[in-house]
């Protein structure tokens, strides 16, 4: 089994989306094996074709640069690479999506349809936030930042980031490695 523990970043607007469609411009991703071993990471911009100018709201939370994403590749192009590096439907190797909430597989899910792709395998998935917060009897879930606090870990990287809030899932992910429901 190969755990792909992944954030992504959006285009966003201060205001919220309003009239205007989401893409994804960055995905991040750490793949885990059976034993809870690390054996890959991924990290790619991508060039959104919608709104292909990032906000200033977006450029500042994300930290993201119009320039990082004007030389990215579109999704078809990323998403082709990030299920081939994560050995998505090469029917040797089952695997899991895992994602700190529901907004990531969303966008898979809505990217694919953007730009005609099929997207069944982004259904394969586990929302850590709802489980960790099953599993630790709150009544809400916790932002990954308030998971992590109460956990002990400090935060590694910059927010807001997809690798580095990936890389802070992951450590969730670890620490119950063994308790996530698939």
């Amino acid at each position: 089994m190969n755990y792909i523990v992944y954030d992504l970043e959006a285009t966003c607007w201060e205001n919220g989306p309003g009239d205007q469609e989401m893409e994804t411009i960055e995905i991040g991703a750490f793949r885990i094996n059976d034993f809870g071993e690390i054996r890959g990471k991924f990290s790619r911009f991508i060039r959104p074709v919608i709104n292909p100018s990032l906000s200033d709201f977006c450029m500042g939370l994300t930290t993201i640069r119009q320039v990082d994403v004007n030389r990215a590749d579109t999704f078809p192009t990323v998403i082709e690479e990030f299920k081939e590096w994560a050995r998505i439907e090469q029917g040797d190797e089952d695997y899991v999506l895992c994602s700190w909430g529901s907004f990531d597989r969303k966008m898979f899910i809505k990217d694919c349809q953007l730009h005609l792709l099929e997207s069944d395998w982004a259904k394969q998935h586990i929302n850590l936030k709802e489980q960790y917060s099953k599993m630790n009897r709150m009544h809400r879930g916790l932002g990954l930042q308030a998971a992590l606090k109460r956990e002990g870990i400090l935060f590694q990287g910059i927010p807001h980031r997809a690798i580095s809030d990936a890389e802070n899932t992951t450590e969730i992910f670890l620490k119950y490695f063994g308790s996530w429901k698939l």
